[in-house]
């Protein structure tokens, strides 16, 4: 393999790149996929302990993709806009459809500290002992022991071969399982990105290197991800202090930790005429965005 060479910047506030040599490679035997993709993984968890990185809206943000690419698994037209919509529009009481409940399941899966019982809340048709006897190895096809990588191809395998119709379950447990090993706090979705459809149909060494592969390119998307949310959060936190509506504080916050806001769900400003008027403002400032383009049903994100 031949690698781009390596700059690391000394720059202590920019978050670094990734080395050339992990954005360019092109791995040819599985040895160079598993070492690539440990690269980019650890990388990607330097990232993570920053604090300058609004985890919670990177998680949010990446639950989306994942979604999309869960629903486009399954053959359904639906896309990530059109997700949006379904659950940021939701009443109580009501269901976002099928294609909406997916990305409802991957934004409850990333809410709470992974565990079991937040795991759950996220996936209610499974009981909780399932959900456990997948994580921690129990089922003879699940976790057991390994590299981070291989815990979780384990996991995916096992919940795959109960559930064949039922690849977001499986993506999202998969995750799961790589974030208890990697002893992050949440689960990030990382699978659902860049796995293909018919590496879901491979099993054991095959399924192995797929995972590799999709671990690296998804790590580098998080990576760039952070890197972008990161600016785009500090933008924001500059202009905060000189909002003078009252809730702004909150409101803001909110827009921090969410991929799409309503101006409804804004609760801390005086009414719904002025969270719409303040996010506009922020539109003007430059540092939200309108993410659907229409005049009504609005939603804004950074």
């Amino acid at each position: 393999m031949t690698y781009q060479p390596t700059v690391i910047s000394d720059d202590l506030i920019t978050i670094p790149k990734l080395p050339g040599w992990v954005t360019s490679g092109r791995p040819e035997t599985p040895e160079d996929v598993a070492f690539l993709s440990g690269a980019a993984l650890s990388h990607l968890h330097l990232v993570l302990c920053r604090e300058d990185v609004p985890q919670p809206l990177l998680r949010t943000r990446l639950a989306l993709r994942a979604a999309d690419a869960c629903v486009t698994h399954q053959g359904r037209p639906e896309r990530a806009s059109e997700l949006r919509d379904a659950v940021a529009f939701l009443q109580p009481g009501d269901h976002p459809g099928p294609a909406g409940g997916v990305y409802q399941s991957w934004r409850r899966a990333v809410e709470r500290p992974v565990s079991v019982k937040a795991l759950h809340r996220s996936l209610p048709d499974l009981e909780p002992e399932q959900i456990a006897m997948w994580l921690d190895g129990s089922d003879p096809r699940g976790a057991g022991q390994g590299t981070p990588v291989a815990r979780a191809a384990s996991v995916l395998q096992a919940v795959l071969a109960d559930r064949p119709r039922d690849p977001a379950t499986a993506l999202i447990l998969a995750d799961a399982a790589l974030a208890q090993t990697l002893g992050w706090s949440h689960v990030l979705p990382l699978m659902g990105l860049d796995l293909k459809r018919a590496d879901l149909r491979k099993t054991g060494a095959e399924l192995r290197t797929a995972y590799h592969r999709a671990t690296a390119e998804a790590a580098v998307e998080a990576t760039q991800q952070a890197t972008d949310l990161a600016r785009r959060a500090a933008r924001l936190q500059a202009v905060a202090p000189k909002l003078r509506a009252k809730g702004a504080e909150e409101a803001v916050a909110m827009l921090l930790a969410s991929d799409a806001v309503a101006p409804t769900a804004l609760s801390s400003l005086r009414s719904d005429r002025a969270a719409r008027r303040f996010c506009d403002r922020l539109v003007e400032l430059g540092v939200v965005r309108e993410l659907t383009g229409r005049d009504t049903f609005r939603l804004y994100g950074i």
